[in-house]
């Protein structure tokens, strides 16, 4: 359970990190993304979801 709370702890920070850095970007990311068709949406989601697990099977393994 606490990796769990350390992870949500770990997406705020880059969240926050992405905003404060960068707030012209998200705009910009914001107006655009409703363009971006749902399938390529879902592509890119699912390889980050990918990533994400790869990179934990290979910190845990």
């Amino acid at each position: 359970m606490s990796d769990l709370v350390v992870a949500i702890g770990l997406f705020f920070v880059i969240e926050g990190l992405i905003y404060a850095l960068a707030p012209s970007f998200v705009r910009r990311m914001a107006e655009e993304l409703p363009m971006i068709p749902d399938r390529l949406l879902r592509m890119f989601g699912l390889a980050a979801v990918g990533l994400g697990v790869f990179f934990v099977w290979m910190i845990r393994g």
